[in-house]
C-alpha cells in the first residue's frame, strides 16, 4: 500500500469533492468582475511582498484568475479545465486529486516567496492539470476551433517544449514557477515516466536487434553459404555462366558451373 493510500484511508473523509467545479465557478465569477471593472486584475496577482504587508487575500485570489479575458475563449477554457479536472478526480478519487492540487498550490506559493517582488498567476498550476490529464489520457482528442481534431498528447508535447523554452529564456521567477508545475506532475507521475522511458529504451533496443537479425544478405556464396553479413571481410563475385549466381572470392575461380 502506497503512502497516498494510507493517507486516503485516514484523511479521505476530509476531501473536497467536485473541487474543480468550485474553481471553475470562481474563475467564471471573477471574469465577470474583471470584465465589468469591479475588480482590478493587479489585485488578484500573487505578490509575496504585498502579502507580507497584509494583503493576505492574494494567497487565494490568484487561484480564481480566469484563463482568458476573451469573451469568446473564456467558456472554452473553463470547460476544458472542468473536463480535465473532473476526469482526474474520477480516475484518482477526490482525496488524491485534492492532494495533487494542494501540492501544486503549495509549490507555487513556496517558490513565489523566494522572489518576493515577483508576481504569479495560476497558469502553471492549471498547466499541471493539463499535463496530468495528457499523461493519463494521451489519445483523447480535442477539436481546435471545433474543427481540427488533435490528440492531446501532441498538445502536451508542445506544452513541454514551451516550458523548456520559457525555462531557458525566462527570468528566475518564471523558472521557479515552471519547476513548481513540473514538480507537481513528477510527484505523481515520476515513477511512471521513468518506467515508460525504460520500457521505451528496451523496446527500441529490441526493435534494432530484430531488424539486424532479420536483414537479408546482399551477397551469398552458392558453394559455402557465406554471406556479407556473416563474413563482411569477404569479397563476392558473380558468375555469368551460372546464371548470375554469387560466389565468395575463394570459390569464384574453382566452382562447377551450373545453369539456373
Amino acid at each position: 500500500m502506497s503512502f497516498l493510500d494510507k493517507l486516503d484511508r485516514k484523511l479521505g473523509r476530509y476531501a473536497i469533492p467536485n473541487v474543480t467545479l468550485f474553481l471553475v465557478g470562481g474563475q467564471g465569477l471573477f471574469f465577470l468582475f474583471l470584465y465589468s471593472g469591479q475588480v482590478a486584475y493587479s489585485r488578484m496577482l500573487l505578490v509575496p511582498s504585498l502579502v507580507m504587508q497584509g494583503e493576505w487575500w492574494r494567497l487565494l485570489a490568484f487561484l480564481f484568475i480566469p484563463p482568458s479575458m476573451s469573451v469568446i475563449f473564456i467558456f472554452f477554457g473553463l470547460y476544458l479545465f472542468y473536463m480535465m479536472g473532473t476526469a482526474l478526480e474520477n480516475r484518482w478519487g477526490a482525496f488524491r486529486y485534492n492532494v495533487f492540487l494542494l501540492a501544486g498550490y503549495l509549490l507555487t506559493v513556496g517558490v513565489t516567496f523566494l522572489t518576493p517582488s515577483s508576481s504569479a498567476t495560476n497558469i502553471f498550476l492549471g498547466g499541471s492539470v493539463f499535463l496530468a490529464f495528457a499523461l493519463l489520457y494521451p489519445d483523447f482528442q480535442i477539436y481546435i476551433f471545433f474543427i481540427l481534431p488533435v490528440k492531446i498528447k501532441w498538445l502536451a508535447l508542445l506544452a513541454w517544449i514551451g516550458y523548456a523554452w520559457s525555462f531557458l529564456t525566462g527570468g528566475v521567477d518564471t523558472k521557479l514557477l515552471i519547476i513548481a508545475s513540473v514538480g507537481n506532475v513528477l510527484l505523481f507521475f515520476g515513477s511512471d515516466i521513468w518506467l515508460r522511458m525504460r520500457y521505451g529504451g528496451r523496446k527500441m533496443t529490441s526493435q534494432v536487434r530484430d531488424i539486424a537479425q532479420s536483414r537479408e544478405p546482399f551477397h551469398r556464396c552458392a558453394v559455402c553459404g557465406k554471406t556479407d553479413l556473416t563474413n563482411p571481410e569477404l569479397d563476392f563475385r558473380y558468375c555469368a555462366e551460372c546464371g548470375g549466381l554469387g560466389y565468395c572470392i575463394e570459390h569464384i575461380g574453382n566452382h562447377e558451373h551450373r545453369k539456373k
